[in-house]
């Protein structure tokens, strides 16, 4: 690779970083054309940027990227490196896990996620558990809307019961009279003899 080639592969690498939340760091060895290829199509389908790098590569890229010090990955770039950069935080770990059911790679080496450091595979799990953003804002806004939800329906419930209860108490005097023939003003007078009756 030539010294302006180095040049590209850097700033292209440098393009996917920039402003990345959810970056990762896996090994895709051991996966033949084919499965490295089906790999790339899930992850495209689930909007997760997979790109093959040079370990010095893309320490030198991120050596230059303002605002997040990602030396604490730099010993994880050994051996063959896959970059993922994802929008969801769990995105890329579900989809590890997912294939790692019928492969034993990819493997995670490291990730950066929510502005924290993940070292190894054995983090690939609590990852994958992470919630994502939209989840989160879904869980708070129903939390928020429970308790509303709750005066809403005791205040609907109620008008309710008083209703049934006095539809309880009218009955007996709307059976008295056939049901065609019940306008609701002799309704309203059988209601008004029921407390004499008592």
């Amino acid at each position: 690779m030539t010294k302006d080639q180095k040049v590209v592969a850097i700033q292209e690498i440098k393009d996917l970083l920039q402003d990345a939340k959810v970056v990762y760091v896996a090994d895709l060895d051991g996966l033949n054309a084919a499965k490295s290829s089906e790999f790339r199509r899930q992850a495209f389908k689930q909007n997760i940027k997979v790109k093959v790098v040079k370990n010095t590569l893309l320490q030198k890229a991120m050596e230059q990227i303002e605002g997040v010090d990602y030396s604490e990955m730099f010993q994880t770039f050994k051996g063959n490196s896959a970059l993922m950069v994802s929008e969801t935080a769990n995105g890329p770990a579900k989809l590890i896990q997912g294939f790692r059911k019928k492969e034993e790679k990819p493997a995670l080496k490291s990730a950066f996620v929510q502005e924290t450091f993940y070292v190894g595979d054995e983090n690939l799990n609590a990852l994958a558990n992470i919630k994502s953003r939209e989840e989160m804002i879904g869980e708070i806004i129903g939390l928020l809307q429970s308790p509303i939800q709750r005066v809403v329906s005791a205040l609907q419930n109620k008008p309710e019961t008083v209703e049934a209860k006095a539809e309880e108490a009218a009955a007996p005097a709307v059976e008295e009279t056939p049901a065609e023939a019940a306008p609701e003003a002799p309704a309203a007078e059988s209601t008004e003899e029921t407390p004499s009756a008592e």
